[in-house]
């Protein structure tokens, strides 16, 4: 039974004592050390999905699966390869990797609808390199401000143009262009250092 739900302020050695009382009461199946594994985690979970995805609500969903996952999969957590924080944001980047690669299988659905197209007759909608391209796109729209990231959405996955784009929103023609030319350098970027080196984009 975890007696202390202290989460701030532990000394060096009291933490890791802590955390791997916590990591024995996980494979132990314990659910009031769950529950503090939750307090204690939670909200690292919920900023690094908020970050990536820049949804709330799509953070929100993926916080729970990677608890539930956590859970469910507990057995297959070893302390002796690592500590049970290091292990749940393991967790978490794959969660979010699958939000990603949610998110753009439904833009694609809803792009491939709006032109009346179908998946790729040669290499199909599944391709590994086409999936990453995707998830690294959509990774990096969702890093940029909002006014940017609309801008460039409405022009890639409504084949907008500039005028329309202004049209719609209201924004002065101008404004809309700037937004489009500092998003794509934004954007460029922020795909130049999501890729490792030596690798293409």
């Amino acid at each position: 039974m975890i007696t202390n739900t202290r989460t701030t302020n532990l000394a060096p050695v009291e933490e890791t004592r802590y955390e791997e009382e916590l990591a024995r009461g996980l494979l132990a199946a314990d659910e009031e050390a769950f529950a503090a594994i939750y307090r204690r985690w939670g909200s690292l979970v919920h900023t690094m999905a908020t970050r990536l995805l820049g949804d709330t609500h799509e953070a929100e969903d993926v916080t729970q699966q990677v608890f539930l996952g956590a859970w469910l999969g507990r057995v297959g957590f070893r302390p002796e390869r690592g500590p049970l924080g290091a292990w749940l944001v393991g967790i978490t980047r794959r969660k979010i990797v699958d939000a990603l690669a949610a998110r753009t299988r439904r833009l694609t659905l809803i792009d491939s609808a709006a032109r009346g197209a179908g998946p790729d007759p040669v290499h199909g909608d599944t391709a590994p390199d086409r999936v990453l391209d995707r998830v690294l796109l959509v990774d990096a729209l969702s890093r940029l401000p909002r006014p940017q990231r609309e801008v460039l959405c409405m022009a890639f996955y409504e084949d907008l143009t500039q005028a329309q784009i202004a049209e719609r929103t209201g924004l002065p023609l101008g404004t809309v262009k700037s937004h489009a030319r500092r998003g794509l350098h934004r954007l460029r970027l922020v795909i130049e250092q999501s890729v490792a080196p030596g690798q293409g984009a």
